[in-house]
């Protein structure tokens, strides 16, 4: 008799949405990824380092090029300097370095504070680890933190928060004043933070990241974890990283080593000699306002409602004044009758909250924005 650790988790919703696409041929505003290729550099530095011979294991950590390079940029952006050796690990994405960390600290009992909406791997990580996921709901419509209430709510068994900024789904970003209320809240504690910052390089408006190694206080307790896909339109090559202090790190490692042991070995080479083309990441932020502001542009004059994303490349539209219909009623009619998809964020929420949002990847190419723009035009008329 099979016996489910996680018996309630079905198949997560960007892989539903993404098959509707294939099925019906539409086109996919859901899943994140660009419909555009990397940057012909470091393309062409993978296949050297095949060609070169590197197909073999990497380290276990990673290879060490890339961590120097990392902890280089780190200093250079957030004024912290992170140990390559013991304190930067390479790992297979993002996802792998979110469940290593979780799986590494959360324990029988322990309860982990998410936020909702939600990225949708960090609830069933926590349950298959015996945690027990807390969920605050951040407060609309510009998805704010009440601190106040998560305060309320910590106790002795209060474990780990996991804050994502920017933020997926919902494009917003934590600000200078809401990472003061963690440094206060923690403080005195043991809890643990969770930084999902992968999309940390794309910050709108002007706007500067809230990393948590900018607060020296958050350092001692937090994981960062960071993705190569979302800087370098890489998705496919599943390859990111975790900062932490060496004893947290230590026990990263453990889980680490026996889950992938090593990331892809000629990518990490090429990555390590393409962070020295520092425009690619430093000028993200411009590349991307600049897909936003075209895919808005798009649907000026329509029924749809929106805060302008702040951070990420998602964009929430509010379809209530066209609809009453469920938004993943009105998502998966927006595919078989018109051709468009997109991700209802009632997904994100463990009690599937309806807002009558959908979410909507504009890292596209712009042809792909205008006809994006061109049904749902008619889809508003």
């Amino acid at each position: 008799m099979v016996r489910s650790k996680l018996p309630n988790i079905g198949t997560s919703i960007f892989a539903v949405m993404s098959e509707m696409a294939n099925k019906y041929n539409a086109l996919n505003l859901s899943q994140g990824f660009p419909d555009f290729n990397p940057s012909d550099k470091l393309v062409e530095l993978v296949s050297k380092y095949m060609k070169d011979g590197f197909n073999q294991y990497a380290p276990m950590a990673g290879v060490m090029k890339l961590r120097e390079k990392i902890a280089e940029k780190t200093e250079a952006l957030y004024g912290h300097t992170y140990s390559p050796e013991t304190e930067i690990t390479i790992t297979s994405g993002a996802t792998e370095a979110i469940y290593s960390s979780i799986s590494a600290f959360v324990q029988e009992g322990d309860e982990v504070i998410i936020f909702e909406p939600a990225y949708d791997s960090y609830a069933p990580i926590i349950k298959a680890n015996g945690g027990s996921p807390v969920y605050v709901a951040a407060k609309l419509p510009d998805y704010r933190i009440d601190w106040d209430e998560v305060n309320k709510i910590v106790n002795a068994r209060t474990r780990m928060i996991i804050i994502n900024t920017p933020h997926n789904p919902t494009g917003s970003v934590l600000s200078h004043e809401g990472m003061k209320k963690l440094c206060k809240l923690v403080a005195g504690t043991n809890i643990m933070i969770l930084s999902d910052e992968v999309y940390e390089h794309i910050v709108f408006d002007d706007t500067e990241h809230q990393s948590v190694v900018l607060y020296p206080e958050l350092i001692k307790r937090s994981i960062v974890i960071s993705s190569f896909g979302k800087t370098y339109h890489t998705t496919g090559w599943k390859v990111g990283y975790c900062l932490a202090l060496e004893n947290i790190t230590k026990e990263i490692r453990k889980i680490h080593q026996f889950n992938v042991f090593s990331v892809n070995t000629p990518v990490q080479y090429a990555l390590a000699d393409f962070m020295d083309e520092k425009s690619a990441y430093l000028d993200l932020a411009k590349f991307y306002e600049k897909q936003r502001d075209e895919f808005l542009a798009s649907i000026e004059g329509t029924k749809f409602k929106y805060t302008p994303s702040k951070g990420t490349y998602f964009q929430l539209l509010d379809y209530s004044a066209i609809s009453n219909e469920k938004d993943v009623d009105f998502a998966n009619r927006l595919v078989t009758e018109f051709g468009i998809v997109s991700v209802p964020v009632s997904a994100f929420y463990h009690d599937a909250f309806d807002a009558k949002v959908l979410r909507f990847c504009f890292a596209k190419s712009s042809p792909t924005l205008k006809k994006a723009g061109i049904i749902l035009q008619k889809i508003s008329n």
